[in-house]
C-alpha cells in the first residue's frame, strides 16, 4: 500500500503564480541605487500558490 500524499498546491489563480514584484519608484538614494518597493499577492500573501480545494465524495456539481 502506497503512503497517502497532500495534494499539489494549486497556482493562485489571481497571480498565476507570480505572487511578487518589484516596483521602481523613479528615483535613487544617494548612492546611484534605484528605490524599490515590493508589492506582493493580497491572495496568496506572496506565495504563489493556494491549498487544493478538497473534494467531497458524492457531492453534486
Amino acid at each position: 500500500m502506497t503512503d497517502p500524499t497532500a495534494p499539489a498546491p494549486r497556482i493562485c489563480p489571481d497571480c498565476d503564480g507570480f505572487a511578487s514584484a518589484a516596483i521602481t519608484t523613479g528615483g535613487r538614494d544617494r548612492h546611484g541605487h534605484l528605490r524599490i518597493i515590493t508589492a506582493n499577492c493580497p491572495a496568496c500573501d506572496g506565495l504563489g500558490t493556494v491549498p487544493a480545494r478538497r473534494v467531497r465524495e458524492g457531492a453534486r456539481a
